[in-house]
């Protein structure tokens, strides 16, 4: 496991290589004059490039007034800069085939474009403009409210989204990352401009950001690149350095007894998830985690697919997934099932999960568990864009890297006593349950 330097620690226009992996690619890092941070992985086959400009601003950053301004933002960013209009931000992206668009997350907000190699500098170019120099003017923050509420609405007509975001409230209920990234239709509606610019020029500062590409590319035209983007922007903010996520102090984000919660929606099935607080990413005990993810509720040989849709027809869809961010997680199980089978389902889900904590997975079970992780790990390599979010998550979150290797390795090294472990941690901590389907399910909220 190699450690990054921290921010601020690494002098301007210092290039590290800070691993140079033979089953993937070389890893640099450097600082540019303006604060910048700059991670590259070149690959040594293909020819895509995602480039990626990653803020360190999550939905749990955000402030009174100011709930859901970090989806906002993320919105207001493609409607127009000094240099460019709306149109001619994705038009020069589109132009040159490739995509660009952008993501808000709890702990970050990554804004980015998959190109060919050959145009690095253009996407560079256009999303560090993006990103330092938007105008948001007050006529496109109005429109652009109103496509957020749409959105809202849209997520709210999302039963199987509605009961994760129930589940999410009930299990992190003390910590800000019980909140819904997109906010609230209040919230939004209610949002001030100068809320808006307030929170874009606090946290959008240059000495925050960090340009992270993966792909064909070198590291040493990733950074002319950004140099040249940045020696164009009318105004540069800045500010100091912000710790990693992983470095912080970590919340107390888990409930304190179990809780059951419930909403009526007009559906034919009742969307249910049911879990409980897990373990972060920054915990050794997230491979066993994500073996016993994979082995309980990953895939169609799963217990849970097993048990649940195969042997009793209870659910059409069954799975398990986990949440895990810097200082806390989650692990949950989703299923939607008829109103009238809605308790038997809840039941017999639970019953595997109490199954496996008392006699654990046998032998097949926890091998197929640790194959789809090691084939998930290894084909997502593939893509640059996996790669790129992976490096940024390292350099904003973590402040980790490991090769592809290390990493299978941790995986095969999962016992059948680690997975045990975690099955009686997640057993002894309270359960949250989600509910969201017609008034026969029972509850409502």
């Amino acid at each position: 496991m190699i450690e990054l330097p921290s921010p601020g620690d690494q002098s301007p226009g210092e290039v590290l290589v800070l691993l140079d992996d033979p089953d993937g690619g070389v890893i640099e890092r450097s600082v540019t004059r303006s604060g910048l941070r700059v991670l590259t992985e070149e690959s040594r086959v293909g020819r895509s490039v995602t480039v990626g400009v990653v803020v360190p601003v999550g939905s749990r950053d955000e402030g009174e007034g100011a709930h859901g301004a970090s989806h906002f933002l993320e919105h207001l960013l493609f409607k127009g800069t000094a240099r460019r209009t709306a149109l001619e931000i994705s038009a020069a992206i589109e132009a040159v085939g490739g995509d660009l668009n952008a993501f808000t997350g709890k702990e970050y907000t990554c804004f980015y474009a998959r190109v060919l190699d050959r145009d690095v500098a253009l996407a560079v170019d256009v999303l560090l403009d993006m990103v330092n120099s938007a105008t948001l003017a007050s006529s496109e923050i109005e429109s652009e409210r109103g496509v957020v509420l749409e959105e809202i609405a849209m997520h709210e007509d999302d039963p199987a989204g509605v009961a994760q975001e129930l589940f999410g409230g009930q299990v992190f209920a003390t910590s800000a990352l019980a909140l819904p990234v997109i906010g609230s239709q209040t919230g939004i509606a209610e949002m001030t401009e100068a809320a808006i610019r307030e929170h874009y020029r606090h946290w959008y500062a240059v000495d925050h950001l960090s340009l992270v590409a993966a792909g064909h590319v070198r590291h040493g035209e990733v950074v002319a690149a950004a140099e040249a983007a940045l020696g164009r922007a009318a105004e540069l903010r800045r500010a100091e350095p912000l710790p990693r996520r992983g470095s912080a102090g970590a919340e107390s984000a888990s409930p304190t007894r179990p809780a059951s919660t419930a909403r009526v929606r007009p559906t034919e099935q009742v969307n249910l998830v049911v879990g409980s607080a897990a373990v972060s990413r920054m915990d050794p005990r997230r491979f066993a985690l994500a073996v016993y993810n994979a082995a309980i509720g990953g895939g169609m040989s799963s217990r849970l697919f097993q048990e649940v849709r195969e042997e009793r027809g209870l659910a059409y869809s069954v799975q398990s997934f986990t949440s895990m961010y810097s200082d806390a997680g989650a692990f949950g199980v989703y299923a939607g099932t008829s109103p009238t089978r809605s308790a038997e389902t809840l039941e017999v889900i639970q019953d595997v999960l109490r199954t496996v904590e008392r006699t654990g997975f046998d032998a097949q079970e926890l091998e197929r568990g640790k194959g789809q992780l090691r084939g998930a790990l290894v084909l997502g390599r593939e893509e640059s864009s996996n790669r790129m979010v992976a490096l940024a998550e390292s350099e904003v979150i973590t402040g980790r890297l490991a090769g592809l290797s290390e990493s299978l390795a941790h995986i095969d090294a999962v016992t059948s006593d680690d997975v045990a472990a975690v099955a009686e941690y997640l057993a002894a901590s309270p359960s949250s349950v989600a509910l969201v389907g017609p008034e026969s399910m029972g509850g409502s909220q």
